[in-house]
């Protein structure tokens, strides 16, 4: 099946998960077309084990029914897009399905827990493409309007020739050794710890921002708290709590990433800080209606990082909501890729970031964890010649 057999309007959507991400994606459906204008679609199923809790769930998030089997799910002729927001071990089987099946697909990141799945679902989606069926991976982060405001000032040369990019992604929800076990402590369901859950953000707005792509790394990951409290009494911890690395990009770049949920007082804080031979801008998540930006070309004495509040109906998706001082928030970002993912979807061209995107950055994340394991102090990333495509 292809995009183009499908019916002109509504777009049926089905979504694989009803926890955390899957709350928040269902906010970004029920609200998208009451601020954008977008393709018709309908809510029509939610997918998760629990009959009872998924029905519930359905019910609250405004879905019109529950599933408990996906796979039935994905060969229903009503269903033309899947939102896969369930954990990242079940990312590849349901993608590759679900776009063998000729369904549109979304899908959190990280792409997969493996490079071997990344490069299986990459592959899977690069051959459903030429029948029309799209395809996109969740970094909801370049959907910020300050960071997309950053993406273009950069491209305009606003900071001239990029030098070197820090970024630092902070929490501490494991601060406390007691904190209970959960799924994403475990690598065979995670993938990894902080390096693939909120690396992985920090990685991709590197690239993003600046258009390169990450070359080598060198790079370190640490378990502070090795054993936590499980429903059986204590369990093995085998994912990072935290994780540092530098890089070198193409276009002679420079940049740092550090990564820890185990950040004592951060509660949600991704800081980034672009630096050029023109100029440097700023951003912190916590504060995510803000943008620093220092013009480098005015004389010294007139220099210093000024605040830009973006707001204004100039800046990226600004138009839809508020007047001009009333902020947005953290949502409002997964409402943004909704928006962009069926327009894309609409007009039959290939929304962004891509698989092929979500593959490099998970290509990256895999050569930093062989640095760390190696103790090298430079691994290559394998094949970073992927295009880094804008929003």
């Amino acid at each position: 099946m292809s995009y183009k057999t499908y019916p002109p309007k509504p777009l049926g959507v089905a979504m694989i998960g009803y926890a955390f991400m899957g709350k928040t994606h269902s906010n970004a459906w029920r609200n998208v077309a009451s601020y954008f204008d977008v393709p018709a679609f309908e809510q029509k199923v939610l997918v998760g084990r629990d009959a009872p809790a998924v029905a519930e769930a359905a019910e609250k998030y405004g879905w019109a029914e529950s599933a408990t089997d996906w796979r039935t799910v994905i060969d229903r002729d009503d269903i033309h897009v899947v939102d896969i927001c369930a954990p990242g071990w079940m990312h590849a089987e349901i993608a590759i399905a679900a776009l063998a099946a000729g369904k549109h697909v979304l899908v959190e990141k990280p792409l997969a827990n493996t490079l071997a799945e990344a490069e299986a679902m990459t592959k899977a989606a690069a051959a459903a493409r030429t029948k029309g069926v799209q395809s996109m991976i969740g970094f909801n982060y370049r959907r910020v309007p300050a960071l997309a405001l950053a993406r273009e000032l950069i491209a305009e040369g606003r900071l001239g020739t990029i030098r070197h990019v820090r970024a630092a992604y902070l929490q501490d929800w494991l601060a406390d050794d007691q904190a209970p076990m959960t799924w994403r402590l475990r690598k065979e369901t995670a993938g990894s710890g902080a390096l693939g859950d909120i690396a992985s953000h920090a990685i991709d707005q590197i690239q993003y921002l600046t258009g390169q792509s990450i070359l080598e790394t060198s790079g370190l990951l640490k378990t502070f708290v090795s054993r936590r409290p499980g429903p059986e009494g204590l369990e093995d911890v085998t994912v990072d709590d935290a994780a540092w690395a530098t890089f070198w990009l193409t276009g002679d770049m420079g940049a740092s990433v550090e990564a820890s949920r185990v950040a004592t007082g951060q509660k949600n804080s991704l800081q980034i800080e672009v630096y050029g031979t023109e100029g440097a801008l700023s951003f912190n998540l916590e504060n995510l209606n803000e943008l620093g930006f220092l013009d480098a070309t005015v004389p010294v004495r007139e220099q210093g990082f000024r605040r830009i509040l973006v707001n204004e109906p100039e800046h990226p998706y600004m138009a839809a909501w508020w007047p001009q001082g009333h902020v947005i928030g953290w949502e409002h970002t997964f409402t943004h890729q909704i928006r962009d993912f069926v327009t894309s979807i609409s007009a039959g061209e290939a929304p962004s970031p891509s698989f092929e995107d979500g593959l490099q950055v998970q290509r990256v994340l895999a050569a930093v964890e062989e640095s760390a394991n190696n103790k090298s102090t430079l691994t290559a990333v394998k094949d970073a010649a992927f295009a880094i495509e804008g929003a």
